[in-house]
């Protein structure tokens, strides 16, 4: 069987510019998230188990993505209409009102993310794009269609890339990382006289000179 050719963006690239319709009405994605942090999330279909899981899961953590401005979009291909229909629902069934807009994407759209899994039919993959406030993908995660994903992983790495482009690296874990806990990765010495100036300076705290770390501000 031959597939259809799948592009998607890697990690540094322009999240790929499209006009699509919501439940919140129609979008240019990424132009109207300017300037924000967003998590871009497809899911296989409405109406399913594991999906409306995931969407309380999304929904209740709403509030601490966007304290880190930080904004979600659902996606699958399913029709708005049947967007609409199942948030009625998981409000009228698990009172959890879906404040996030759920983008009605068609096969062009999920295949220029590679959000469509080959030999799976026209189900979405569960993909996760989290985009900085310039328009760049930062982090890509693919989960099967059987596997519910990790909502606290998600906000946990928003919060790590946002650290980690003014303070530095994270360590495993972070925040709660066996050897260091909280605090941030400092970039390792790039000459030897810097290596050397970090062994003696009695402020820097580390086990070597590329192993050293900082408190997190």
């Amino acid at each position: 069987m031959e597939y259809q050719k799948v592009n998607m963006p890697l990690l540094g690239d322009e999240f790929p510019e499209m006009k699509v319709q919501t439940t919140h009405g129609e979008m240019n994605i990424p132009a109207d998230l300017n300037g924000k942090w967003f998590v871009f999330f497809s899911h296989p279909a409405d109406f399913t188990p594991v999906c409306t899981t995931e969407f309380v899961a999304f929904q209740n953590r709403y509030d601490d993505f966007r304290k880190l401005n930080c904004e979600l979009v659902g996606m699958s291909v399913d029709q708005v209409f049947s967007h609409i229909k199942w948030v009625e629902w998981i409000k009228e069934k698990l009172n959890v009102e879906i404040k996030f807009p759920i983008v009605a994407a068609n096969d062009a759209i999920a295949l220029k993310l590679g959000m469509l899994h080959p030999g799976k039919g026209t189900n979405t993959v569960r993909a996760v794009f989290i985009v900085d406030p310039h328009g760049k993908v930062r982090l890509i995660m693919y989960y099967p269609q059987e596997i519910g994903r990790n909502m606290d992983e998600i906000l946990r790495v928003v919060k790590a890339l946002q650290i980690s482009d003014t303070q530095g690296a994270v360590p495993a874990g972070w925040p709660n990382n066996e050897l260091i806990q909280d605090r941030v990765i400092i970039p390792p010495a790039k000459d030897i006289n810097t290596a050397m100036s970090r062994l003696a300076d009695k402020t820097i705290e580390g086990y070597d000179w590329w192993f050293c770390h900082k408190p997190l501000k």
